[in-house]
């Protein structure tokens, strides 16, 4: 059985909470990520950073408003153990459409992020003659 532990990234651009909030969309547009797991100083899964969230800085924000990561991450954060299935999250990944990437923990560290790409790229992998 394939685990996730085996197709996840695993250079993973991570922030802390504390970040100014403009600080991190720039982080994401260097990297090109559409989302960014949040840590503590432990390494500790604590929040996510999406694109979506930071559509919110424009209607939420004012331009001299100091603002953080912490202001507008998901802190309900779905993740998976490094050796939940594959399977598993591929299931996740098409009963919920919306979600492109999911954060992958050890003892809730993060040690990792699995994608619908990173889905798809196996797909391929295990096909190609």
């Amino acid at each position: 059985m394939l685990l996730l532990k085996d197709i996840m990234t695993t250079n993973v651009v991570t922030a802390g909470k504390d970040l100014p909030i403009y600080d991190a969309a720039v982080l994401m547009v260097d990297h090109h990520v559409t989302g960014i797991p949040i840590v503590d100083g432990e390494n500790t899964l604590i929040g996510i950073l999406s694109e979506y969230d930071i559509l919110r800085l424009l209607k939420e924000t004012t331009p001299d408003e100091p603002k953080t990561v912490e202001d507008f991450m998901t802190r309900n954060v779905v993740s998976f153990d490094e050796s939940a299935s594959v399977i598993s999250a591929w299931e996740f990944f098409l009963e919920t459409p919306t979600k492109r990437r999911v954060p992958v923990v050890r003892n809730g560290k993060l040690v990792g992020v699995v994608s619908r790409g990173d889905i798809v790229r196996q797909i391929v992998k295990l096909k190609r003659p």
